[in-house]
């Protein structure tokens, strides 16, 4: 391991990596397991998203029934559909006994997320008809946000799942929501809570939570700004010391750079969730920044952040799956590292303030820093199944010029179609 006395300075390597934009269709079903008819968005803890209609034929009962009930044609219902008390018609898992509103269609149950739609303003709905998808009783009514009033040093990993948006915990086999969350090492090795990682209600003054009041924070060196308790102060803490990488294929750099097989201080927060029975997808809004912009672009220094999953969904890069377009992982070397302190990104200089990377400096650091944009990873997820996330970050080939990275936003996409892997800015705000 390079001591930090010798690290060297290289020159900055401009790569020209740019992400190519996606698109997600909805999709259409006639048998009852695809897309909902309504238009909309994701459907999040809080969020609002895309509703599904029932068929013209009528619509579900309300909170469930044992009685026999038969759904019309349309929407994603068949038509003559009828379902009895201990039947599972629509094979979601759930029979009318079990409280499944509306056994036509397999996502309507206890198990789904409620999906909210919008009217488009002109008082006549705009297509859009309220369902209550999770059987509960109430149409379009999603859990509220759980995120205010969070402990920055909290020592409890649900606290860390509730500062980007994951409020719900699935207390049965049978329900959505957080299973479990531990604070761990990027090898899943356990650890406490320490001062590498943190709720935050902000990132800087210019960077706000995406979702809620809060967002989570991870760091090689400390997970603080300036002014909180245990703020770094400097652009090297050392945190949790030598650690051992995920797996053999780590640590990862982009195509054509080298990289050092030793990491340090690394941390991570592993979240073990079981995805609603209408889910097709996820996502989480990421910012990363770095005191090894610019120098030490594709060297073997760049630290990286991770968000690798279990079991991997297809495209994944040795089950991580927040990368760029050309396959490069979030560090320096990512597209997407737009802002920085000195004013000459294209970003501009507006995110770095108050974040600790605008002014603290250390032995190693030339009085520059960097970071990337708001970023937006989405992935395919099979409605219904457990998985985990390990949310990770490091120091690479050294301890010295630490790196931060805040997670917020996390969605259940649940408005049909396919959802494809990518990581990209998210679209800008209504």
């Amino acid at each position: 391991m390079k001591s930090l006395s010798f690290r060297s300075s290289v020159p900055s390597i401009a790569l020209a990596l740019f992400a190519l934009s996606s698109a997600c269709e909805p999709g259409n079903s006639t048998d009852g397991a695809g897309a909902s008819d309504n238009p909309g968005g994701n459907s999040s803890q809080g969020g609002a998203g895309g509703g599904g209609a029932p068929g013209s034929g009528g619509n579900p009962s309300s909170g469930g029934s044992n009685s026999q009930f038969m759904v019309g044609p349309g929407g994603n219902t068949p038509g003559g559909c009828m379902s009895t008390g201990d039947e599972d018609a629509d094979m979601d898992g759930f029979t009318v006994n079990q409280g499944d509103c509306n056994d036509c269609d397999k996502n309507t149950n206890p198990g789904a997320i409620e999906v909210v739609g919008e009217d488009d303003g002109t008082g006549g709905g705009g297509g859009y008809v309220p369902v209550d998808e999770d059987c509960d009783g109430t149409p379009d009514n999603p859990p509220e946000p759980c995120d205010t009033g969070l402990a920055l040093d909290s020592s409890n990993a649900e606290d860390a799942a509730r500062a980007m948006e994951l409020c719900k915990h699935a207390n049965t086999d049978q329900e959505w929501g957080v299973v479990a969350a531990q604070f761990v090492r990027a090898n899943g090795g356990a650890m406490s809570s320490t001062q590498q990682n943190g709720i935050l209600p902000n990132f800087g003054p210019n960077v706000p939570p995406r979702g809620g009041q809060s967002m989570f924070s991870i760091s090689s060196g400390r997970a603080r700004i300036p002014g909180q308790p245990g703020a770094c102060g400097s652009a090297t803490c050392v945190g949790s010391g030598g650690g051992t990488p995920p797996s053999a294929a780590y640590p990862q750099n982009a195509p054509g750079c080298d990289i050092s097989d030793v990491i340090n201080d690394d941390v991570a927060l592993e979240l073990t969730l079981r995805a609603p029975t209408n889910a097709t997808g996820y996502s989480f809004d990421f910012k990363f920044y770095s005191f090894e912009y610019p120098d030490y672009v594709c060297t073997t220094f760049n630290d990286q952040f991770i968000a690798l999953v279990n079991p991997a969904p297809m495209g994944a890069m040795d089950g991580n799956v927040s990368f760029d377009s050309q396959g490069a992982p979030v560090s320096v070397n990512v597209a997407y590292f737009t802002i920085c302190d000195d004013g000459s990104c294209p970003g501009g200089s507006a995110e770095m303030q108050g974040t600790g990377f605008d002014t603290w400096r250390g032995s190693f650091d030339d009085g520059n820093a960097g970071g990337t944009e708001w970023l937006r990873t989405q992935a395919p997820v099979e409605g219904g199944s457990t998985f985990s996330i390990r949310f990770g970050i490091w120091d690479t080939g050294d301890t010295a010029l630490d790196s931060t990275a805040v997670i917020d936003n996390f969605q259940w996409l649940a408005t049909g179609g396919t959802v494809d892997l990518v990581t990209e800015p998210p679209p800008p705000p209504m």
